[in-house]
């Protein structure tokens, strides 16, 4: 069986990223997300295939850079609940114990929307329905999506989901297979990154 490469790209900087803000993506970019996305294009490998989570940090992201990149449900940001559009320091004083139990329990979900091992679960059913073409596929995905991927295609477990730090507009790359894959650590696409 060939083997797939698979780049993950985090999006270019957004106010909701910058705020640490529980947020669809919805947003979309500053100005400087913008022109560093921009700046990082010529770096980027060539692809025969693209992709990107469905928000609009990630299509504009996609865009900068120059991909016409379809959005994938599948790459799908973590569905937080009732906290969408709060901040962590906003949820963290009013709900303590639910933050609390969300950071080390991977199984809860009491905002009410997804838990972590179901976008696991979810994200690394793309990366094996993707690793069965050879190739390269470049994804512009959400900084959660990015650590689920890494999850679930490295067989982690669940718990270094919270241990997995994604800098904004880096490129993080899989290689291998279905069912085996192998990590290039995350290299920055912009100079300022």
């Amino acid at each position: 069986m060939s083997n797939s490469q698979v780049t993950l790209i985090s999006p270019a900087l957004s106010p909701a990223l910058r705020e640490a803000r529980f947020d669809d993506g919805g947003g979309g970019l500053d100005a400087a997300g913008v022109r560093a996305a921009r700046s990082a294009a010529a770096r980027l490998p060539l692809a025969d295939r693209t992709a990107a989570s469905p928000s609009a940090r990630c299509r504009l992201t996609a865009e900068a850079l120059g991909l016409s990149a379809p959005g994938a449900p599948a790459l799908a940001s973590l569905d937080v609940g009732r906290w969408r559009g709060l901040t962590l320091a906003e949820v963290t004083a009013t709900e303590p114990d639910a933050v609390s139990a969300w950071l080390t329990d991977p199984a809860a979900a009491p905002h009410g929307g997804e838990t972590v091992r179901e976008l696991c679960a979810r994200a690394g059913a793309w990366l094996e329905e993707t690793g069965r073409t050879p190739g390269r596929t470049i994804a512009v995905t959400e900084p959660d999506v990015v650590r689920a991927l890494l999850v679930s295609g490295l067989g982690l477990p669940e718990p270094a989901f919270w241990r997995l730090d994604v800098r904004p507009l880096t490129a993080v790359e899989l290689s291998g297979r279905a069912g085996r894959w192998n990590l290039r650590m995350g290299t920055p696409l912009a100079a300022d990154s």
